[in-house]
């Protein structure tokens, strides 16, 4: 291995950290303890001090006992960021139960299957998303449902004019003995005695449970620890330069890992405050941007394609960031570069960073330092993750520059997929060193210095003719064209060629010469791709469909274009 120019980017910090033996929870308390005053988090104009934080969190754990909730208990938590839920997410942590976090706009079905998959017996949602509860509770064996309003998180003037309009649209909600209100848990705050702490618990129980993205067959349920989030966290705060008092934008959902590691812990570990953000919408992640000054966000590459288009973040100021990480999805070079002229005449004095991660680690376990940015690459390890290259189907080691399977190793790996043994023996798999790896299924290169390049899911790669075809390569070469806010590639089924290549293409300006603009594409593509890669069809669109995080949904396209073939 060649001297490697990026440690400096570690400074004096060492690469192997002292991670707490203990719970979430614990580890909040403990900043609590260290800054009392500092913001906790700020919610639509409300903001709760750590002191007042970690009180809510007492009163809650101690409502949520005398409903019945105990240590083992499985609570299934659907709502989106608000203060309710990230205050019952730690209550739930502090008594030893275990929070099963879903997306607040799951369908019917969708809840039906999750809460059935976590064995939940209790469930927490807002009352404008419990009738897709109400029809399939009967299904499920859950206990009581805990239904928390908007207003209860909003300042007393915010939420009485909710009610007075959008709260009116939302249905009420038929008494019954399976419903309970949080409001009521949380009364008699200032007067709770907190429930005692289990001193024995430590952080290698399981604490929370997150779901796969679900691209083939069910979502797989992720069994995570205390000791995951908070070695992420310190991870997180070592490669960040995180520190007390600063904030995060936490835009990205909590329902997943890189929402509730990055947006919500990693931030709350240190001290600082979570700026939370119920829902993306453009123009108020670039007010916030403006008016709360913050040092940290993350998000998905549409995220920032979105800020980009969006006349409010013209006037903002960038010159408060330390870090924006994009992750999640690839983030296309001609976004980079793009966001990054943009940020920086708004005052920024950073670029903006990739990583790599998934959800069965929590989510990054690598990151582009700062000031050593290696174009086509993701970055570095962080502290204590070790990743390496195999061979596909082996657990053998590749040569460097080789192209294998990414496989990773640290305290974040995941304890396994939840009631799935099989698939978890296929994932994690113990190698020749004694290890236990995890097997990501996700094609990458290491080169000599340690920089990862991930090349994308395996499941992704197409056969044209027999050769090899990455789509998120065709991406690339579509979005760096300047016309182009947003492609996906897939493959089509071909009776000769068995697969070939149809691009979907979201223009900047819905009024472009859409037949100009498809010629100059093939053209593009004609010059800078293997004939191969070459897409034979590209169709223009208005927009293209969403995972729940944001992310290329690229099946849902392959699902249309099967549907008109079997027309």
């Amino acid at each position: 291995m060649n001297q490697k120019p990026w440690l400096r980017f570690y400074g004096d910090k060492p690469e192997t950290l002292n991670y707490p033996d203990g719970t979430m929870y614990r580890v909040v308390v403990e900043a609590a303890s260290k800054y009392p005053n500092h913001t906790a988090y700020s919610f639509l104009g409300r903001r709760k001090s750590y002191s007042q934080f970690i009180l809510d969190i007492e009163c809650a754990a101690k409502g949520l006992t005398a409903l019945g909730v105990q240590k083992g208990d499985i609570c299934t938590i659907c709502m989106p960021n608000v203060p309710s839920a990230v205050t019952a997410f730690y209550a739930l942590n502090k008594i030893g139960a275990i929070a099963s976090m879903i997306h607040p706009l799951s369908t019917s079905k969708e809840i039906e299957y999750y809460l059935n998959q976590s064995r939940s017996t209790w469930a927490m949602t807002l009352n404008a998303f419990y009738p897709n509860f109400e029809a399939i509770l009967k299904h499920t064996g859950v206990r009581k449902v805990i239904i928390a309003t908007l207003p209860d998180d909003l300042p007393s003037l915010k939420g009485f004019l909710f009610r007075l309009t959008n709260g009116r649209k939302i249905p009420a909600i038929k008494k019954s003995s399976q419903i309970f209100p949080w409001k009521r848990i949380l009364q008699n705050c200032d007067t709770a005695i907190p429930i005692p702490y289990d001193t024995k618990q430590n952080g290698d129980s399981l604490a929370a449970i997150l779901y796969s993205g679900g691209t083939t067959g069910h979502p797989k349920g992720i069994m995570l620890t205390s000791k995951n989030f908070n070695a992420f966290g310190m991870q997180t705060a070592t490669m960040g330069g995180m520190n007390d008092g600063d904030k995060m934008l936490s835009i990205l959902p909590m329902f997943h890992g890189f929402g509730l590691g990055i947006g919500i812990h990693a931030i709350l570990m240190q001290g600082g405050t979570c700026v939370l953000i119920p829902k993306f919408e453009a123009a108020t992640l670039a007010a916030l941007i403006d008016s709360e000054k913050p040092q940290f966000m993350a998000g998905v590459p549409t995220l920032f394609e979105a800020l980009l288009r969006e006349k409010k973040a013209q006037k903002a100021s960038f010159s408060s960031f330390k870090l924006i990480a994009s992750g999640g999805d690839t983030l296309p070079l001609a976004t980079k570069r793009r966001f990054d002229d943009f940020i920086k005449a708004r005052g920024a004095k950073i670029e903006l960073l990739e990583g790599y991660g998934l959800t069965e680690s929590v989510t990054a376990n690598c990151l582009m330092p700062a000031n050593f940015f290696r174009e086509g690459t993701v970055g570095i390890p962080f502290p204590d993750m070790k990743i390496k290259i195999c061979k596909l189907n082996s657990t053998e080691v590749a040569a460097i520059g080789e192209e294998g399977e990414i496989c990773v190793h640290g305290p974040t790996v995941m304890l396994g997929y939840l009631n799935d043994p099989e698939e978890t023996d296929k994932v994690l798999r113990r190698h020749s060193d004694g290890e236990i790896w995890l097997h990501t299924g996700d094609l990458g290169k290491m080169d000599s210095d340690g920089y990862l390049t991930f090349i994308l899911r395996m499941k992704r790669m197409l056969k044209v003719s027999g050769m090899g075809v990455y789509p998120p390569q065709i991406e690339e070469v579509l979005t760096s064209h300047p016309q182009v806010a947003l492609a996906c590639a897939i493959g089509v089924p071909d009776e000769y060629k068995m697969h070939t290549v149809k691009a979907f293409v979201v223009p900047k300006e819905p009024s472009l010469n859409q037949m100009g603009l498809i010629q100059e594409l093939k053209d593009l593509c004609s010059r800078e791709l293997n004939r191969w890669s070459i897409p034979s069809e590209i169709e223009i669109r208005e927009s293209l469909p969403l995972t729940k995080i944001g992310k290329v949904a690229f099946t849902e396209l392959e699902k249309e274009e099967l549907a008109k073939r079997e027309i």
